[in-house]
């Protein structure tokens, strides 16, 4: 159980939480998730909150492995109003703003977002950790090393899931000590990963739970499901939806999808093993 207070929104949870993924990009690995105008993510946004997603991560450009990065201005340009439409439409819904941006974050707050999500983990941007203090709003950090254009080239670890804790420990502290209270831990896989790794670390995930915080899985429709399977990126929902279960039986407490109705079936099936019952409280 964990609790989030998002802008006053307090999210009580005893059970795994969903996050569903909006891009407002047109360059995004996955096809499926990309959408743009206010018109097209409030539709998609719609079709979220009816199958009962409990966060929605919206972001304004590409962190695929190989992409350049766009500047702060033109991923607001791509955020704002879809942020706007989101808390205007629907007020008591949970954005998340994915960036690695700190005036991007503080925008988007501003605007009604309530959870900042940052791949970088404040490394892009040196004023992201005390710029998310001083807005007072959960932190999503996620290991990463180098940055997306070239992370790959990073992909090297005596021990994957060591090198994650101990980043953890120490990024844990330095948020803290910060003033930041609510902590999201992302191991960001695909993120300077090679497929081996990634199983690795979701193998391992319930060594991260000695860090008392929150545990997201992002390895939807990922290269790790569909390369292993042999897929195209359309055909990997029935594997994303087998290691969502395995993150979940393994310790995640958040999973960030495309597909939220398939992901709310699996939390709802891990969590009648596990014995718990159904509520998420806002």
């Amino acid at each position: 159980m964990f609790t989030l207070n998002c802008k006053g929104k307090l999210l009580l949870s005893e059970n795994p939480l969903v996050m569903g993924i909006i891009n407002a990009t047109p360059d995004s690995f996955y096809e499926g998730s990309r959408f743009s105008g206010r018109d097209e993510i409030l539709e998609r946004a719609e079709k979220m909150i009816a199958e009962e997603v409990d966060i929605i991560d919206i972001g304004g450009q590409s962190t695929r492995p190989g992409s350049k990065p766009i500047s702060a201005q033109q991923e607001l340009q791509r955020v704002i109003e879809g942020i706007d439409a989101l808390h205007n439409n629907f007020p008591d819904v949970i954005i998340s703003i994915d960036t690695y941006y700190s005036s991007v974050a503080a925008e988007a707050v501003r605007h009604g977002a309530s959870i900042v999500n940052d791949i970088s983990a404040g490394a892009m941007d040196r004023d992201m950790i005390p710029t998310v203090a001083q807005l007072n709003v959960p932190y999503v950090v996620m290991h990463m090393k180098g940055t997306p254009e070239m992370m790959q080239h990073e992909a090297n670890y005596d021990n994957v899931t060591r090198e994650v804790l101990d980043f953890f420990i120490k990024k844990k502290y330095e948020c803290n000590k910060a003033g930041i209270h609510d902590i999201i831990l992302d191991p960001g896989f695909g993120f300077a990963k090679t497929i081996e790794h990634n199983f690795d670390l979701l193998k391992n995930i319930s060594v991260f739970k000695m860090l008392n915080a929150p545990i997201l899985v992002g390895i939807s429709r990922k290269s790790s499901v569909y390369k292993t399977l042999d897929v195209e990126k359309e055909h990997a929902l029935n594997g994303t939806t087998v290691l969502n279960t395995i993150a979940l039986m393994n310790g995640a407490t958040i999973l960030r999808v495309h597909d939220v109705k398939e992901a709310k079936e699996v939390v709802k099936l891990c969590s009648k093993v596990n014995g718990k019952g159904e509520s998420n409280k806002k």
